[in-house]
């Protein structure tokens, strides 16, 4: 059944798809206005971020440096648009774009980490799926692969993806440095406890929230280079 022209339909996210005249510049007014609207949320809710993480971000750098320095290796995991963020951070960890140092004088290359995305292999990821379920296809990979000292990175929007509170347990119990990306009240992941270095997006959008979390994450990337570099 159709939700177009239903209250809470697709118009509250697309205003501009909602049944109208066919009137071309109305259409592209209403288009563009929802685009400002858009793009003034994010820029707002990104700015609110920080005053409520920056010591927190500085905190979280410094005890990732530290893991970084010792050997430590960084797993990063979600799912749906968060398993696309956790590979982008993995991707930015142990493949940093050349001379991203931009506070260096001359700029210098960022340093490379030891860095895997949990959901990139699919059949791994389909195989735990199948036989242990796929509430513990993180948990059971950081099980095998983590050990103390290393880095987990989780990200939900909603704070409450089984598989990825449980692959927060996992690590914690492992002595792995814990760090978690979540939206709204933070879920089941703002429990004390749960995640060492927990930042919330408090937003009602899943399109913001994951926006506003993987600016964190490159914050957050971008802070433990410098730490690495004894710039801070």
């Amino acid at each position: 059944m159709s939700t177009v022209g239903q209250p809470g339909g697709i118009e509250a996210l697309y205003p501009f798809l909602a049944p109208a005249p066919a009137d071309r510049e109305a259409v592209v007014a209403d288009l563009c206005a929802s685009t400002r609207r858009k793009a003034g949320e994010i820029v707002a809710l990104r700015r609110s971020l920080v005053a409520s993480h920056g010591e927190r971000l500085v905190a979280c750098a410094r005890a990732m440096a530290a893991a970084i320095e010792a050997g430590g290796r960084l797993f990063a995991f979600g799912n749906g648009g968060s398993s696309t963020d956790a590979q982008a951070v993995a991707q930015l960890f142990a493949a940093p774009p050349e001379a991203a140092r931009a506070t260096a004088a001359p700029p210098q290359p960022a340093r490379a980490v030891a860095a895997v995305a949990l959901a990139q292999d699919v059949a791994l990821v389909t195989a735990l799926s199948n036989d242990v379920g796929y509430e513990l296809v993180f948990a059971r990979q950081l099980a095998a692969l983590g050990r103390r000292g290393d880095v987990a990175v989780g990200l939900s929007t909603s704070g409450g993806s089984r598989n990825v509170v449980d692959a927060m347990a996992e690590a914690s119990r492992r002595g792995m440095v814990t760090v978690g990306m979540a939206g709204y009240d933070g879920g089941a992941m703002a429990q004390e406890g749960r995640v060492a270095y927990l930042f919330v997006v408090p937003s009602a959008s899943v399109h913001r929230i994951q926006e506003a979390q993987i600016t964190l994450c490159h914050v957050l990337w971008e802070l433990t280079q410098r730490v690495l570099a004894g710039e801070m």
